[in-house]
C-alpha cells in the first residue's frame, strides 16, 4: 500500500529522500493497523508520522520560498490541512473515539501519492528550472 515508485520523484534528491522516508513510516504504521497492535504502539508511530510529516513540510515550504514559487500560499494550506486532521485524527485516538481503519490508511495513502504527483510536482517544475538557469 504505502510503497515508493518511482514516479513520485521531484527530482530533487532532499525532498525525494524524505518522500521515501513518508512512505516507509506510513507503512510501519499500517502493518501496525493490521497487526492489531495496540492504541499505545499505533499512537507512538502515529506521532512519529505526524512530526517527520510536519518537519517535512517546513523544509518543503522553505524551499518554495528560496525559489519564490508563487503557488507557496495554497501549497502550504494543503499541508496546513493534512496536518489538522491527522492532528484530530490522533487527539480522537488517544481519547479512545477512534481507531485507525482501512479507511483512514486509504485516505493517507491517496493523500501523500496525489499530493506528490500533482502539487509537488508543480513545484519541482518552478524550482528544478530555476536550480537549473
Amino acid at each position: 500500500m504505502f510503497e515508493w515508485k518511482n514516479e513520485y520523484s521531484v527530482n530533487i534528491q532532499s525532498v525525494d529522500t524524505q518522500h521515501k522516508i513518508l512512505f516507509s513510516l506510513a507503512a510501519e504504521l499500517n502493518a501496525a493497523m493490521a497487526k492489531g497492535q495496540g492504541s499505545k504502539t499505533l499512537s507512538s508511530v502515529l506521532d512519529r508520522l505526524l512530526n517527520y510529516t510536519e518537519a517535512h513540510f517546513a523544509d518543503e515550504e522553505k524551499l518554495m520560498a528560496k525559489y519564490r514559487y508563487p503557488r507557496l500560499a495554497v501549497h502550504k494550506d494543503e499541508h496546513d490541512a493534512l496536518t489538522k486532521k491527522v492532528r484530530k485524527l490522533r487527539e480522537e485516538m488517544v481519547r479512545g473515539n477512534s481507531l485507525l481503519t482501512i479507511d483512514v490508511m486509504d485516505f493517507l495513502q491517496n493523500w501523500l501519492t496525489k499530493h506528490i504527483q500533482n502539487s509537488d510536482m508543480h513545484y519541482a517544475e518552478h524550482i528544478n528550472a530555476r536550480a537549473a538557469a
